[in-house]
């Protein structure tokens, strides 16, 4: 058993093969592992009071010390938003990535725990030109295109198998500034190759924009804007911050960058050199009124709809600093997140409602997104021809429509793996071998300072509290009688109005005292557990009856 281990690489997807998100790979050689990845995946709404979710590490119990290291595609949070939770779990192991995406990693770690950035193990890839040795893993790098800069394919190479991973990827026609990237290099490593390709362009039928068209609707947009213009964007679009900033400077315009998130990005941005300093052209967004409102640009967060960023708080008028005015311009330059559509809506319905100019991807290309289509894909599949294929980082029916147009650009069917998360998928020199068994990979629930405390019963209780409500019932039960002393008291959330439910209410209330009368026993010993069982499975069904509604019902018996 130990001989076959030795001889295979084992392809565990810990998360992102089932959802958008939570994208974690484990490939384990012999003793070696190593890790791509530890991103989270944002609540759905089913998640009540979640504020994301991670990868399930159990797998890596007591494997800590063979793990080489965790190589970081990018910087996105559902590709490095765990690792500030994850690392130290697996005692620190040797972090590998480009410089934007490292010292990202390290602003989140310091604003987790101050100080535990110094604790991180840390190789840059200072050049894709760069090959590491990790135990018996051979690891080097080439150049993608996506939505944030440094981004990174990885080529992971043991004897029996070579793996070529792109993270999240796209192929931008024109790129503004340099040339179109070429695939076909990788078709010539070393033999049998494994493409694991990120799948969510598997159900996007459209023809791309380029970057060419894209950046000039912008810069006509800020042009010719009659007074403001907002331009609202992902944090992490740093060269798009970056392009207008250059051509602000052209212009002679100001730019305040406004947004927790995007400041920071923009720092570190700075500090690495990716973005000039640009004294003459950054303002601070409270100087904005020193200024003719024709010359000044707003890039700032808040397209996704999110409650308390940059742009929702503009449209509502909470924002400091700027009221929107009819001749401003507003721009989404942004594609929407699936999930966020109706907050989305209802930005777009705010907005203009105050202002004349609201431009987003729908009336004007002035976004390109950081992923791929149909035809990228089969390009790529073409490009590389590997002999295995196995689609990752998506929702499974992407994955299954992904694996179709694969077997369209020439591959067999037989050479298509598709994986749940948790799989293990084994190649060797004998070929390839899926296992029955899978390792657990279940939702871990962060929940402000807890993680993993918020289960499935706790959940489960929040999603009862969001649709029912509760209904808590006192009662205070005579030791020496065994009968309830005055009236139970009743309090109601989220289930009915006291004051409109009176007859509800006395109904109620006489239930829990015949309850309590025919289980308690006066002088004797009193099960407290059966009459609380008892008054929460009646009361509950009497409620239903009256209302149709199941809230949670949490009795209260207080002896005295």
């Amino acid at each position: 058993m130990q001989k076959s281990k030795a001889e295979s690489l084992r392809v565990i997807p810990l998360g992102g093969c089932e959802e958008v998100g939570r994208n974690m790979t484990v490939f384990e050689y012999g003793k070696d592992i190593v890790i791509l990845d530890m991103g989270i995946q944002f609540p759905e709404e089913d998640m009540p009071g979640v504020d994301y979710v991670i990868p399930n590490t159990e797998y890596l119990k007591g494997k800590e010390k063979n793990i080489k290291a965790v190589i970081f595609s990018h910087g996105h949070l559902d590709h490095i938003g765990a690792a500030h939770i994850l690392l130290p779990k697996l005692g620190n192991p040797l972090i590998i990535g480009r410089p934007l995406t490292i010292e990202m990693i390290k602003r989140r770690q310091e604003e987790a725990r101050r100080g535990s950035s110094k604790k991180l193990r840390i190789n840059y890839i200072k050049d894709l030109k760069d090959k590491l040795t990790l135990g018996a893993f051979q690891i080097s790098f080439f150049q993608i295109d996506h939505a944030i800069m440094d981004s990174v394919g990885t080529i992971i190479q043991v004897p029996p198998v070579t793996v070529v991973h792109p993270g999240d990827w796209t192929i931008e026609r024109k790129p503004v500034g340099r040339k179109e990237i070429d695939y076909t290099h990788l078709a010539k490593l070393k033999r049998p190759t494994v493409l694991m390709l990120e799948s969510l362009g598997a159900v996007n039928g459209e023809l791309p924009v380029t970057e060419e068209e894209m950046v000039n609707n912008l810069q006509q947009l800020i042009l010719n804007a009659p007074g403001r213009i907002i331009i609202a964007t992902f944090s992490s679009q740093i060269q798009r911050v970056s392009q207008i900033l250059e051509f602000a400077s052209k212009i002679n315009k100001k730019v305040a960058i406004d947004g927790h998130s995007m400041k920071l990005n923009v720092e570190i941005a700075k500090e690495l050199g990716y973005i000039r300093s640009m004294k003459e052209v950054i303002i601070p967004i409270e100087r904005i009124h020193e200024y003719p409102e024709n010359k000044i640009i707003v890039v700032c967060t808040g397209g996704q709809g999110e409650e308390m960023a940059v742009l929702p708080r503009i449209a509502t008028g909470n924002h400091r600093y700027i009221k929107v005015k009819k001749i401003d311009t507003i721009v989404f330059s942004s594609s929407i997140i699936p999930g966020n559509e109706r907050a989305i809506q209802r930005l777009k319905d705010n907005l203009y409602r105050l202002s004349d100019n609201i431009i987003h991807g729908e009336v004007m290309d002035v976004h390109i997104s950081g992923h791929s289509n149909i035809f990228d894909m089969e390009k790529i599949i073409k490009d590389i021809r590997p002999d295995y294929f196995m689609p990752v980082y998506a929702n499974h029916f992407m994955l299954k429509e992904a694996a179709k147009i694969a077997n369209k650009a020439g591959m067999t069917k037989n050479n298509i793996y598709i994986p749940d998360n948790g799989t293990i998928t084994e190649f060797s020199s004998s070929g390839v071998k899926v296992l029955k068994e899978k390792v657990p990979t279940n939702y871990i629930f962060v929940d402000g300072l807890g993680v993993g405390d918020v289960g499935e019963v706790v959940l489960r209780d929040r999603q009862m509290l969001s649709n029912d409500g509760m209904f808590v019932i006192v009662a205070v039960v005579d030791r020496q009688t065994g009968r309830v002393r005055g009236s139970p008291d009743i309090i109601s959330r989220g289930f009915v109005y006291l004051r409109e439910s009176k007859d509800l209410l006395a109904q109620t209330r006489r239930r829990v005292i015949d309850i309590v009368d025919k289980a308690a026993i006066a002088g004797g010993a009193i099960n407290w557990v059966y009459i609380k069982d008892e008054i929460r499975n009646k009361v509950g069904e009497f409620l239903h009856s009256k209302t149709q509604r199941r809230p949670m019902v949490l009795p209260v018996v207080i002896e005295v």
